[in-house]
């Protein structure tokens, strides 16, 4: 074919609290297949035909109870956001939410173009992307300009204060695509394509009232002239894309419909393909069912719905594909309708190693809908394509919501109240962010037995009134010498990037390649993350999902001068 203190903690959840179904493991079952960065091995029937369309139990997760005996930990942070890492500890979990930036919302509708034709105002990314362009060293924002109107184009010095330029396409607009309306897109800037012309990937899916029941995907090398597009198989309205960079695959998040069934409502297919456009040309038989909500997601105690998979967006970050569960909670579209208010959706995190099956032991939402009226984000809050930005010691998550509209009842659901007044925010997280092994007196970890080439020993914790020491074991569990803990020179700090060292020895090369296990004993203090780095910059060599200012590429090869080029860019909160 032709190519065309910035955290919210949640309840500690003790380890052994956490939700994990007791299931077989293809990683110790499967003898063929591939062998993924971090030591899982899929079968080589993938992805998996045999998950339940009509199931509401939460989603298997096959390598937590049966994870390699030995895994690798050289790509990115190793985050504990399960046990997978783990063999034994005496701490506890912590999950933890992201806090909104008070100087929300950072974008809203402001031009002729978001107001939109049909009366209502909106200018955010549904999904769109946020991403930070080290070509450039500028963020760029994909977003809809009023409900279901255009596409169009931002760019942004600091993420906060946002500038529409006058484009060639429609001239004294910042639109783009002016042949298709978007009612979901989805943009991911590729730093692996070899084809300078398609630096940038898009997914679009327009409006049923178009009844066009498909999707188009197309290329660009700026982000703003768009090739031909691809017609996408069948997909249901709010379908989107993203990379899985760990497999080389890009992936189709499906949305259910007539012809893709789901016996609890809303729910998501997957097609996984390694060409972007190749893969957009897809039969209904292509697509396997992928997940939904489940009897875990707890109903809005006032509406009463059970609640329903709105989306399923997802991105690499570190050395995990990071997911956003935009979960729908009602009410229905009639009753919003009839009421001019949105819908109420909100995030939760999701986590998966392997790219298909997702752990979400926290069903706390991660960013919630405010639900009072006159809230530019009372409801149908969304994520943005790219998931989050990297900055510094921060993590921004670029996020929509919606006022609604009480004095628009028109009985026409595209032009009602309830999609009117859609704006962007951002809700910050610490960096590793999403969960901590912790105490407020004395703990340890063990790792399992690991494998890794780097040279220095990195870890992520806050312990400021407490401290962190860490120790190596050999294959016989035994502390291998120049490593325990009484020569390791204790950490005092609350620090994202803090490199541990031993009195009397240089770095871990001599341990490079072998099988050892790290612990860690915490006094008074939380850990987030450990990693192996080349180099005393620190840098993970993990994916660093939308970028950051300072990064040259999708993964962290900077290390703690990203931290002294970010700084000048971090919120308060």
């Amino acid at each position: 074919m032709k190519r065309r203190n910035f955290l919210k903690k949640s309840a500690y959840a003790g380890i052994s609290g956490l939700l994990i179904p007791n299931i077989a493991c293809y990683t110790s079952a499967v003898k063929s297949g591939q062998v993924l960065y971090n030591g899982i091995r899929i079968p080589d029937t993938w992805p998996p035909a045999g998950m339940d369309p009509d199931s509401y139990e939460p989603m298997p997760v096959p390598w937590i109870n049966s994870p390699p005996s030995v895994i690798p930990v050289d790509l990115g942070r190793q985050l504990f956001i399960d046990d997978f890492l783990i063999e034994s500890t005496t701490l506890k979990r912590e999950f933890h939410k992201a806090v909104k930036y008070s100087g929300n919302p950072v974008m809203k509708p402001e031009t002729a173009l978001e107001s939109g034709d049909n009366g209502l105002p909106l200018a955010c990314p549904k999904d769109g992307g946020v991403w930070w362009d080290p070509h450039d060293k500028i963020f760029k924002m994909w977003y809809e300009a009023g409900w279901i109107g255009s596409m169009a184009y931002a760019t942004s010095r600091d993420g906060i204060n946002w500038e529409r330029p006058d484009l060639d396409i429609v001239p004294g607009t910042n639109k783009i695509l002016p042949g298709l309306r978007p009612d979901s897109t989805t943009v991911f800037l590729d730093h692996e394509s070899s084809d300078p012309r398609e630096r940038f990937k898009m997914f679009l899916r327009g409006p049923n009232f178009l009844d066009e029941y498909n999707g188009y995907a197309m290329v660009s090398g700026d982000g703003i002239h768009w090739s031909e597009p691809v017609k996408t198989g069948h997909c249901g309205d709010r379908s989107t894309m993203f990379y899985n960079p760990f497999r080389k695959k890009w992936v189709y998040s499906i949305r259910s419909d007539g012809k893709l069934r789901s016996g609890h409502g809303r729910a998501r297919y997957y097609r996984e393909h390694d060409d972007f456009l190749e893969g957009a040309e897809w039969n209904v038989e292509d697509v396997v069912f992928w997940t939904g909500a489940d009897r875990l997601d707890p109903p809005d105690p006032e509406i009463g719905e059970n609640a329903q998979l709105y989306n399923l967006s997802a991105v690499a970050y570190e050395s995990i594909m990071l997911g956003i569960h935009e979960i729908h909670l009602g009410p229905p579209n009639n009753i919003c309708q009839k009421q001019g208010i949105p819908k109420i959706t909100e995030l939760k995190l999701s986590f998966s190693r392997d790219g298909f099956h997702w752990h979400r032991p926290d069903r706390e939402v991660f960013i919630p809908a405010t639900r009072k009226p006159g809230s530019w984000e009372r409801g149908y809050v969304q994520p943005a394509g790219g998931i989050c930005t990297v900055v510094g010691d921060q993590l921004w998550f670029y996020y929509i919501g919606f006022q609604g509209d009480p004095d628009n009842l028109n009985p026409d659901g595209m032009k009602s109240g309830m999609y009117s007044n859609g704006s962007t925010g951002i809700a910050v997280l610490r960096r590793d962010g999403f969960a901590s092994l912790c105490t407020d007196k004395n703990g340890v970890i063990t790792t399992r037995p690991v494998i890794f080439s780097g040279r220095f020993l990195f870890v992520n914790c806050d312990c400021p009134d407490g401290e962190l020491k860490a120790e190596i074991l050999d294959h016989r569990n035994s502390v291998i010498a120049g490593f325990s803990s009484d020569n390791c020179i204790p950490v005092t700090a609350d620090s994202t990037c803090q490199m541990i060292t031993w009195e009397g020895s240089k770095d871990l090369s001599a341990l490079a390649g072998r099988e050892v296990r790290f612990r860690f004993q915490i006094t008074k203090g939380h850990l987030y993350s450990f990693w192996v780095s080349p180099s005393q910059s620190g840098a993970s060599y993990g994916y660093v999902a939308g970028g950051g200012p300072g990064f040259t590429g999708s993964k962290d090869d900077a290390g703690k001068s990203q931290y002294r080029t970010a700084e000048s860019f971090r919120l308060k909160i």
